[in-house]
């Protein structure tokens, strides 16, 4: 066995291409909020000083889906509403991701009615659901946490957009 020679100096640093661009993603995501209902109010309050969620995670809200990479949905989602988000949705850019937070945005909540969505992975796929009714901010930002977990592992070697769902 040969010994092994450090031929780097101690400045350089190695990494992959992945491994950067994800931390990239992963540290600079700026959610796009679709407040519907209650579940709004609880994400507003992720916002406020006492959580703050742009110390925390480094997170700008934006309210353009050019701007945006993560969408938060928040509350009840009917299917009058449902193209417009669907639209919402189509006009981000790649890489997206989408959180459905609350009971209403991820099964259609205490609405079992013709009007409602039952579960916004119907319209847009969804990579984190936030269980709750509404979810306290502890919630929220496990979301996010697992929702960085997931941008962590992704390669910018795929070949296409994300798998979606058929429409019916």
């Amino acid at each position: 066995m040969g010994l092994i020679v450090n031929r780097f100096r101690p400045s350089v640093v190695t990494t992959t291409a992945d491994f950067l661009f994800n931390w990239a993603h992963r540290y600079s995501m700026w959610p796009l909020i679709l407040g519907t209902a209650c579940c709004a109010i609880e994400m507003m309050a992720v916002g406020i000083s006492r959580f703050d969620m742009l110390e925390r995670f480094g997170m700008l809200y934006r309210f353009s889906p050019r701007q945006s990479d993560v969408m938060l949905v928040c509350g009840t989602v009917t299917k009058k509403f449902a193209p417009v988000m669907r639209t919402i949705w189509d006009q981000m850019s790649e890489p997206k991701w989408c959180i459905a937070v609350g009971n209403c945005a991820s099964a259609g909540g205490p609405f079992p009615t013709y009007a409602v969505v039952q579960g916004i992975d119907e319209v847009v796929p969804v990579d984190i659901y936030v269980p709750g009714c509404p979810p306290n901010p502890e919630a929220i930002f496990y979301g996010i946490l697992k929702l960085q977990e997931i941008v962590q592992t992704q390669t910018i070697a795929r070949t296409g957009p994300k798998p979606e769902k058929k429409q019916a």
